[in-house]
């Protein structure tokens, strides 16, 4: 079957669009995340001036009883305010009053919402590219690694633009777009393939049934990995406890336990979509192959994944496994599933090798 070459030439243009795009994306979401941080620590400092305000006018406070009146009785009455919280604005610094805070909130979050919007801007060039990349070659656009690892990224992207739609989880965006640039980035300048006709060997309808539900588990697998990732780092550096570098770094994410929710949530999706890919691979297997299992690197690999996960679930669901143990089975899942994308593709010689540069 012919390619349409102008469709194919549009299809690349379409990927390096995309990629600039998110490079876009990624800038513009990295200067909200400034923008936040910048305003939680103004806000902390005002907490924190107050704070220590209070305490100092109630220690004048007890002090100076039985003392001498005068003087002492006027020290009190000018701290009592401050005990109280009734501190004026105009007392504290500029950075540090009400207004300036909420301004530079409101600021903040002008940049999130063109985030938001350039990065849907971005998915559907993303998504144009996957639909005449196909287009172009009359199949599903998934044939080689290539197009397998743009439509994973394609898919993790789909999936996070619904979990990171309220306000309180944009500030995930560059944790997320960062994973997704490399890959394309890597796709795109060591795994290109022209378009061309699919492989004797994949021309089976289980082929799109197969790599569909595998990319699909994929991508929520990623949003679930980079989630349980930075739930760990927000453990090591709890909220408004942070200290070094990485506590400015991580200053802006939510607490502990919305990242621990949407890496759970996110996974229970993951477990049954991705075994589900791994049974249809199995059938296609038996129809391809003359059987269902048998132990090919791939199918091994993918096997493990998917028991990470399952892994994941039951520890979540333990009491004394619950936390920083399951989170790391998490992430270990999400690394196993990059294991076999890229090592076991391009390495390890197995039956799916056709998979892999061609």
């Amino acid at each position: 079957m012919y390619v349409n070459q102008d469709l194919a030439e549009f299809s690349d243009l379409a990927y390096k669009t995309a990629v600039a795009l998110y490079l876009v994306s990624l800038a513009v979401s990295l200067v909200y995340y400034g923008m936040l941080r910048s305003a939680t620590e103004a806000r902390r400092e005002r907490s924190r001036i107050l704070g220590e305000a209070k305490a100092a006018a109630a220690e004048k406070v007890a002090v100076p009883v039985g003392a001498g009146a005068g003087a002492d009785k006027d020290d009190r009455s000018d701290v009592s305010g401050i005990a109280s919280g009734s501190l004026s604005e105009a007392d504290l610094p500029k950075t540090f009053q009400i207004d300036a805070i909420r301004a530079k909130h409101r600021r903040a979050d002008m940049w999130g919402g063109m985030t938001q919007t350039i990065i849907w801007l971005t998915v559907a060039v993303h998504l144009l590219f996957l639909v005449t990349r196909g287009w172009s070659a009359h199949r599903f656009p998934w044939g080689n690694l290539f197009e397998y690892v743009s439509v994973v990224s394609g898919m993790a992207m789909v999936i996070a633009c619904v979990v990171l739609r309220r306000k309180s989880m944009r500030v995930l965006w560059p944790w997320l777009l960062t994973p997704i640039i490399v890959l394309l980035f890597y796709a795109g300048t060591e795994l290109y393939a022209d378009v061309a006709p699919v492989v004797p060997s994949l021309k089976s309808n289980w082929f799109w049934i197969h790599v569909t539900t595998v990319s699909f588990g994929g991508g929520i697998g990623l949003v679930s990995g980079m989630a349980s990732l930075l739930y760990l780092l927000r453990r090591a550096q709890p909220k408004g406890e942070e200290h070094g570098i990485l506590g400015k770094i991580v200053s802006p994410l939510p607490d502990a336990s919305k990242l621990d929710a949407l890496a759970y949530r996110s996974a229970i999706w993951t477990l049954p979509v991705f075994g589900l890919g791994v049974i249809f691979g199995a059938i296609w297997a038996h129809s391809a192959w003359g059987r269902f299992w048998g132990w090919d690197p791939k199918e091994t690999v993918s096997l493990i994944t998917w028991l990470l996960y399952a892994a994941y679930l039951h520890a979540r669901a333990t009491p004394g496994m619950r936390g920083k143990p399951a989170a790391w089975i998490n992430v270990l899942a999400f690394a196993t599933m990059v294991f076999n994308l890229f090592f076991i593709n391009m390495v390890v010689s197995g039956l799916h090798s056709y998979a892999g540069l061609n």
